[in-house]
């Protein structure tokens, strides 16, 4: 079991369900609530998104360590599971099960709110998937920025099932009080472009730590075509961007102490010191460091909903 947990990313999984939850209770609930609307997506078929976009990130999971095998013998041997303590027959089949299942889900809810052509969102996610792991993360770039927009996907996926049952419920009456969604919208896409962000500095950091094994197989990501020292400018590029879009956001629409406090504290901060740690980074374990740090601060990231549930609450 345990090594089953560890071939699924099971603390990335929780991340998921906890990113999908917060955004439908600490960000669309309370907003709505402003209108005294109500959430229309129930709460066991929301329960089948969550699990949905869980099993088919697992299966991922797996048909990528399937594939990375011997990259991650060289990489990181003391993670490998599949063709040491799984057969990799026993892989392929667990990678079916669970698209199956999640693919399934997917479906049942996307009939469910009667938009049947959402059952091409869980279809496609699955096949990239797949040929990221055969192909796009050998390639410049390409494999980063899927992993960046399927991460960008997870809180963009609540909004995508619960806008079309909003606007069947409320949609008339919205029209008559002229207002719409786009406070949501906004909200969770900027949780969405955080996330974005944040992967794509991880994806790229992890790129140079696994610089042996892909060089040794002929792998094409960033470090190996740039270099170090130029990747290594690249992701304090992505890392400044990031920082900057913060405070824009800040002063540009919020204008709260308390965001402001949370930003400059809780992600300020540790962004500046991810600088520090990418800058002086040389070996596997700095940057194996440095690619922990950014995602915990991803994770400080999407917590920031609980501060956005209280400042949309305490000023409507």
């Amino acid at each position: 079991m345990i090594n089953f947990l560890r071939l699924v990313r099971y603390k990335n999984l929780l991340i998921i369900i906890l990113t999908q939850y917060l955004m439908r209770w600490g960000i669309i609930k309370p907003i709505l609530e402003i209108y005294d609307f109500e959430l229309q997506f129930s709460d066991l078929n929301f329960f089948f998104l969550v699990m949905a976009t869980v099993f088919i990130t697992a299966a991922g999971y797996v048909i990528n360590d399937y594939f990375d095998t011997k990259t991650d013998l060289v990489n990181r041997p003391e993670t490998v599971i599949v063709g040491r303590i799984l057969n990799r027959r026993w892989a392929i089949l667990l990678h079916v099960i669970l698209n199956t299942i999640g693919i399934g889900l997917g479906v049942y809810i996307s009939f469910y709110i009667g938009i049947p052509a959402l059952s091409i969102v869980f279809i496609l996610i699955t096949g990239i998937l797949w040929f990221y792991s055969t192909t796009y993360k050998r390639q410049f770039l390409i494999g980063n920025i899927i992993v960046a927009f399927l991460t960008a996907l997870v809180p963009l996926m609540v909004i995508l099932f619960e806008i079309p049952l909003l606007n069947n419920e409320y949609g008339l009456l919205m029209k008559e009080m002229q207002l719409n969604f786009t406070q949501i919208i906004l909200w969770v896409s900027a949780f969405a472009m955080f996330a974005f962000l944040l992967s794509m500095i991880r994806e790229i950091i992890k790129d140079v730590e696994d610089f042996e094994g892909d060089s040794a197989y002929g792998r094409k990501t960033m470090p190996i075509i740039l270099g170090v020292l130029n990747t290594k400018i690249v992701i304090i590029t992505f890392i400044l961007t990031t920082l900057f879009s913060l405070l824009y956001i800040n002063f540009r629409f919020l204008h709260d102490v308390i965001t402001l406090i949370y930003f400059v504290v809780v992600l300020i901060f540790p962004l500046l010191f991810l600088i520090y740690k990418v800058i002086v980074a040389e070996n596997k374990k700095d940057y194996r460091r440095a690619s922990n740090l950014s995602k915990l601060i991803m994770l400080a990231g999407i917590l920031y909903s609980l501060i956005a549930n209280y400042i949309i609450i305490q000023n409507f």
